[in-house]
């Protein structure tokens, strides 16, 4: 049926004794029942019983890895995979092996990368506690399709696939449980095409707890969701409190410019105003820095927006915007100090243009340091996004699913 197609099926494992032959024999199983050809590797993190022995015996091809971690076994089964397709499956007999010809089947027709789904297949009583079914999985899934448009059913689903050429383009580093939402993240920032498979979850066979510890793997899943969401952890809550800073701003000028009672904003809410808009400036400073880091590690797409600014984002244009906003702070306090002196040294009723002289101060320096800080990420570049990388540049879309 697949004559010549090559197959590397991965495993991980850590102390899998009691399951892992039947794994093992399953995965081959279903190679054998589609037609493919390939092999199945086991990644063995130092299992103190005799689980390597036993995959062996079943017909694995076992590697040892050193590194712990769910994401370090899988980054040395990739690595040592040779095959066109690469199907991924854990070791405790919970998923029917039997259907890694549907997954090949969708990557022959186009997909990049193949997930399993249990939510739209069959999960046996018990298969999966009430918090991860119904809070964990379906939460992180969420905040995952919201800030990628992954648009996927489960991303935490151990029986997935993918193509070599796709798995390259990844550049995957994940170490621990969050490699499952980092394969995901980085298909979809680098628009490979996704398709979804139902699949049965099968009780355990393991005959002991899961490695699994909800409340730390959870958090790991997403405070790395969120390290690779610059827009969301800094560009949408520094836009939004810039925006109110400057709202407040603007009304307590107008109050002073037209010496009126405009508002009730009065010194205190001004000088709030003033340290919003600072932070909200790291804040814009600190998700470029994010966009370029993940440009130049080529998992993310430089989009049209940020292209077009490419001639303005250099260390030069930051150090002179900087400068300038310095000066100006500078004159403007400058101003206020010689205010004070000529009126007797008396105390100066309203703090706006003090508040606005020392955040153009502030705002100018963190420009002058963040430049260097985006020089730095960019790969100690003056100009922080080359044309030659333009090759990497793509528009927003999000991923196309193709979904069955």
């Amino acid at each position: 049926m697949y004559k010549g197609l090559s197959i590397g099926v991965i495993i991980p494992c850590l102390n899998e004794e009691r399951a892992i032959g039947a794994t093992v024999r399953d995965a081959r199983h279903g190679l054998m029942v589609a037609g493919l050809h390939g092999n199945v590797i086991l990644v063995d993190s130092g299992s103190e019983d005799a689980s390597a022995a036993v995959a062996r015996e079943a017909g694995a091809t076992v590697i040892e890895e050193r590194g712990r971690g769910y994401g370090s076994a899988y980054l040395a089964g990739l690595a040592a995979a040779r095959g066109r397709y690469i199907v991924m499956a854990d070791a405790d007999g919970t998923y029917d092996l039997g259907t890694i010809g549907v997954f090949v089947e969708r990557l022959r027709r186009g997909a990049d990368l193949v997930l399993g789904s249990r939510f739209a297949g069959q999960m046996e009583r018990g298969t999966m506690p009430w918090s991860n079914r119904y809070i964990g999985n379906p939460v992180l899934t969420g905040i995952l399709n919201l800030l990628f448009r992954s648009d996927v059913d489960d991303a935490h689903c151990g029986l997935r696939a993918l193509t070599n050429s796709c798995f390259e383009q990844l550049r995957l580093d994940g170490a621990g449980m969050e490699f499952a939402s980092e394969m995901i993240i980085k298909a979809a920032l680098l628009d490979q095409r996704f398709a979804q498979v139902p699949v049965t979850l099968w009780p355990d066979q393991r005959g002991r707890p899961p490695h699994l510890r909800p409340w730390r793997d959870g958090w790991r899943h997403l405070r790395y969701l969120l390290m690779l969401s610059p827009y969301w952890l800094f560009a949408l809550p520094a836009g939004l409190i810039g925006a109110a800073s400057l709202t407040i701003l603007m009304t307590v000028a107008v109050g002073w410019l037209s010496n009126a009672e405009a508002t009730r904003f009065g010194n205190y809410w001004t000088i709030l105003a003033g340290a919003s808009l600072t932070l909200s400036h790291i804040g814009i400073v600190l998700a470029l820095a994010g966009q370029l880091y993940g440009i130049r590690e080529r998992y993310r797409r430089a989009p049209d927006w940020l292209v077009a600014l490419a001639p303005w984002l250099t260390l030069e244009t930051m150090l002179i915007a900087g400068f300038a906003a310095s000066l100006l702070g500078l004159a403007i306090l400058t101003g206020v100090f010689l205010y004070w002196s000529a009126h007797g040294l008396e105390p100066i009723a309203n703090v706006f243009p003090a508040v606005v002289g020392t955040c153009a101060l502030a705002i100018g320096m963190q420009n002058v340091l963040g430049g260097f800080l985006l020089a730095i990420v960019s790969g100690n570049e003056a100009e922080f996004l080359k044309p030659h990388r333009s090759r990497l540049t793509s528009s927003a879309a999000a991923p196309t699913p193709i979904l069955e």
